[in-house]
């Protein structure tokens, strides 16, 4: 019988308009997945649209945010199966959108200071959603020939510490993983090796969040080593944490990932999915 496979760190709405979330869907089909998580940043604007073409098509899409917040490095909190017509998540994202285009002004005018020629009509053209991000910033860079990809963009000047970078951020993690929580949905911290604390920090900071009700972190991850998928995997479970996993797929916004594999050798099982759910035990995958 063939494994079952899937992906639950996937975008399309935040994407250069390059996929839409029936795009998304339909590669998502086409790469043999069994289930996604379309996971937009402060944004659930493409999940219908996603679910209904997974009914269609027989693959199964899980209602999903990632949430940016306030940090002094990169902090995301992933929300799995949440509702997401509830009131309360509706209004804090009127408050997180706002705050959202406050920081892409803030990107916008220090990479002019920096000497990059780029607008905010620019960037809205090529983010038919309307939500802009640094990923943006970076395609225009590329296209006008002042870095050669993307990645070179955030490298050098739109990641973490880098010149155009700015933090500004409506929620904490906290307020994320408590609102993820009241709109019924089970929270998990992204990436966490981008968040830069030592092991010890590390630890304390998601033993805290799991007080105020985190449930897990990514286990799996496009960009984590053989070495590094151990480590937190042992970590989830030393925590009593569960673990999900996925690529962060952004289509052509990051053309060295592919749905479901990352960079070529990520294999994700559906037990994964099962144990979010609580269909089987947290168990090292």
């Amino acid at each position: 019988m063939k494994e079952k496979l899937i992906d639950l760190h996937t975008h399309s709405t935040c994407s250069d308009g390059s996929m839409t979330p029936t795009e998304l869907v339909d590669h998502a089909a086409e790469r043999g997945l069994a289930a996604i998580a379309l996971s937009d940043h402060d944004s659930v604007a493409g999940v219908k649209e996603a679910m209904a073409e997974g009914l269609r098509v027989g693959v199964e899409v899980v209602p999903a945010i990632e949430f940016s917040v306030q940090s002094d490095t990169e902090t995301h909190i992933l929300g799995y199966y949440i509702d997401i017509d509830h009131p309360l998540l509706r209004r804090t994202l009127d408050s997180v959108t706002y705050t959202r285009n406050v920081r892409i002004e803030n990107t916008c005018r220090k990479l002019n200071e920096l000497g990059f020629e780029v607008t905010m009509d620019e960037a809205r053209a090529i983010a038919p959603s309307g939500i802009i991000g640094r990923a943006h910033f970076a395609r225009i860079m590329v296209d006008k020939g002042y870095i050669s990809s993307v990645k070179e963009g955030f490298d050098k000047w739109l990641g973490v510490g880098k010149p155009a970078f700015d933090g500004t951020q409506a929620l904490t993690a906290y307020e994320a993983v408590k609102l993820i929580k009241d709109i019924g949905g089970y929270s998990f911290v992204a990436h966490p090796h981008l968040i830069r604390l030592s092991d010890e920090k590390l630890r304390e900071f998601l033993t805290d969040l799991k007080l105020n009700g985190l449930d897990g972190i990514e286990g799996y991850y496009n960009e984590y080593t053989p070495e590094m998928q151990d480590y937190f995997q042992n970590l989830a479970k030393e925590l009593g944490l569960k673990i999900s996993g996925g690529t962060d797929y952004h289509a052509k916004m990051k053309p060295h990932i592919e749905i479901g594999i990352g960079q070529g050798g990520m294999k994700i099982p559906y037990s994964v999915l099962e144990q979010i759910r609580g269909d089987v035990k947290n168990e090292k995958m």
